[in-house]
């Protein structure tokens, strides 16, 4: 090994020692960066991810751990040249000799330490944020067939199912028959009761580009509180916790009203069904510097600053539910359709956003998050 590395790693721990006797004991893969982009130091599970020794790292750089057009090494320089986070989450990362791991990327400035760069590494062994959102779309696009087949195929009969039970119904009037005008009285009512399921699935079959404008975040969490706690959510604590210097988003007023709509119903009911008193409904905002997703297969990555959440203080969905939750005719309630949360899914998708769920436990609450970009 070279002295010229080794004296990189003494001075770094000389500027930094704190942080990096912190970083050497840390579970997770760790490499810190010194102002030149010289490997300082990297621990011992950084050493086992990348499957190289901390000389090996500091003789060779960083950057020859992964393959030559890796996206990766981008990510870092973009970090250090700015001088600010930036995070890929469940990033594939072909690293040098053929493998390959899942893992969330997190790029960090040390605020201490001018010039100076951690990376951290978060191996995935399941899906997580970018390809939740990949199975998100898939869900909504299949819908999409779905529902231009169903409404072609079952809207137009409805019609001429409710005119022959309208017709039904004057004769059973005219006979004074009271069990007829109840019975035509049900088949109206059933029949329609499936045109509004089709008309909301009809809202996936839309493929056209959405009209975005520049709105205030805030406005449609305002308009969404109000009308919840004058119907839906009557009697419930429905509190606010904005960030008020968000710019703006880029996004269409109605659509983004329809999905908060949605989420701020859906945890109606949870803190409902787990018996109300006591619980609550909250609407965040904050911004997330630096916060910017890689799409699969691309070295283009769209940031996502925006933050808008719904939590609540509900049970939650069972396990087996919260996995496909944004997928079409999935509920966890007797009488829910299961198109809530695919055509939310399909929304924010057309955005340009991603919408996550979270179950946190301390305290026990539902979250649901929607990341958006500014206009």
């Amino acid at each position: 090994m070279s002295v010229f590395p080794l004296r990189r790693r003494l001075r770094a721990k000389a500027l930094v020692a704190p942080p990096l006797d912190l970083v050497a004991a840390l579970p997770l893969p760790v490499v810190v960066l010194d102002p030149d982009g010289v490997v300082a130091l990297a621990n011992t599970a950084a050493e086992a991810f990348l499957n190289a020794s901390q000389a090996s790292l500091g003789e060779r750089g960083l950057a020859a751990s992964f393959a030559a057009d890796a996206p990766l090494v981008a990510l870092i320089a973009d970090a250090r040249a700015a001088g600010t986070d930036l995070t890929a989450y469940d990033s594939e990362i072909a690293l040098a000799g053929g493998r390959t791991v899942r893992a969330d990327v997190f790029v960090t400035p040390l605020t201490d330490a001018a010039g100076w760069t951690m990376v951290s590494f978060q191996a995935r062994t399941v899906p997580a944020l970018a390809a939740r959102q990949l199975v998100n779309q898939s869900a909504a696009r299949s819908a999409v067939g779905v529902a231009a087949m169903l409404a072609h195929e079952i809207k137009n009969p409805l019609s001429g199912i409710r005119g022959a039970a309208q017709l039904l119904g004057q004769s059973a009037e005219t006979r004074a028959d009271a069990e007829g005008r109840e019975l035509t009285t049900l088949i109206c009512a059933e029949v329609d009761r499936v045109a509004a399921l089709i008309d909301r699935m009809e809202g996936f079959t839309d493929t056209r580009p959405v009209a975005k404008s520049a709105e205030n975040i805030h406005a449609v969490l305002g308009h969404v509180r109000s009308v919840a706690l004058s119907g839906f959510a009557r009697g419930l604590a429905v509190r606010e916790r904005y960030d008020p210097s968000l710019p703006a988003v880029a996004g269409n007023y109605d659509a983004l009203v329809q999905v908060f709509l949605n989420l701020v119903k859906n945890a109606a009911e949870a803190v409902a069904a787990a018996g109300g008193q006591g619980g609550s409904i909250t609407l965040t905002t904050a911004y997330r510097h630096g916060f910017r997703v890689a799409a699969e297969g691309s070295k283009l990555r769209v940031a996502l600053p925006l933050e808008a959440c719904v939590i609540d203080t509900g049970a939650g969905p069972a396990p087996e539910v919260a996995r496909h939750m944004f997928e079409p005719f999935v509920s966890s309630k007797r009488a829910g359709g299961g198109l809530g949360l695919a055509l939310v899914a399909k929304i924010v998708g057309d955005h340009g956003g991603i919408v996550e769920y979270e179950r946190a436990t301390e305290p026990p609450r539902t979250i649901f998050r929607v990341l958006l970009p500014t206009a």
